[in-house]
């Protein structure tokens, strides 16, 4: 059914004249999404069940730095979503931040999730390679964004986020040289609980986006899934288009 989806879009896209094309998703920046049984994470994304998937590639937009192999994959369970992260750095560039400051002035991961594109409220969640975790729930509105972060002492000692972080090549604190690092994360539902249509099921579709910003040339630099996103990670009509087996 989902391939057979991608197939058809494909046509679309090939037929459909430029006016009306541009409401349609890009093949390009569409990814299924496959069905998993629960598993641990390791932080290293050595579990089978990955191999059952295929990375999504990330495309850096900011001009300057070092063009880092960054990339992404999704799955899905009657539970939750997992989502692995994998990039080539050469240093952690980031400060002693708690969870919930503003890790983005820092290297980051970053995952976005649009779950119905007609209502405002999207996801936010950022990681770092000291798996410090920044978590929002944000609505857009005409000239701002609100947003919302859960309460902390509910999930301090119960927390809803799995990760952890493998760091390569090198030490897990601020400022060592390193080769690499990736970031493996599991999000129970009830965390998404504030976005319409939460669970999915076979053949839903979401809006979504996977990104990085690195600081390690003393700039941000910054690194998309979606190739139509131009320089913000909150152009909503931009992301990319995910789609559950």
């Amino acid at each position: 059914m989902v391939s057979a989806f991608i197939g058809t879009l494909q046509l679309l896209l090939l037929f459909t004249p430029p006016t009306a094309a541009a409401a349609l998703p890009s093949a390009e920046d569409t990814a299924i999404i496959r069905q998993t049984a629960d598993f641990a994470i390791t932080g290293k994304g050595d579990d089978a069940a990955w191999a059952t998937t295929t990375w999504q590639t990330f495309t850096k937009i900011d001009s300057g730095g070092t063009n880092y192999n960054s990339k992404s994959k999704m799955l899905y369970s009657a539970k939750g979503i997992y989502l692995l992260f994998s990039g080539e750095d050469n240093r952690i560039t980031t400060k002693d931040y708690k969870d919930d400051e503003d890790i983005y002035e820092g290297d980051v991961f970053e995952f976005f999730l649009h779950t119905d594109a007609s209502k405002p409220p999207y996801f936010e969640y950022e990681i770092n390679q000291l798996g410090k975790q920044l978590i929002l729930t944000l609505a857009r509105f005409p000239h701002k964004n609100l947003a919302w972060s859960p309460w902390k002492i509910e999930y301090e000692k119960d927390p809803l986020i799995q990760r952890k972080i493998s760091i390569n090549g090198g030490k897990n604190q601020v400022g060592a040289a390193i080769t690499g690092w990736t970031a493996e994360l599991f999000f129970p539902y009830e965390l998404l609980g504030l976005l319409p249509g939460v669970p999915p099921k076979s053949g839903t579709i979401w809006r979504a986006n996977f990104c990085r910003i690195d600081y390690d040339s003393g700039k941000m630099i910054q690194w998309t899934w979606s190739r139509k996103i131009k320089r913000s990670f909150h152009e909503l009509e931009n992301f990319g288009t995910i789609i559950f087996e």
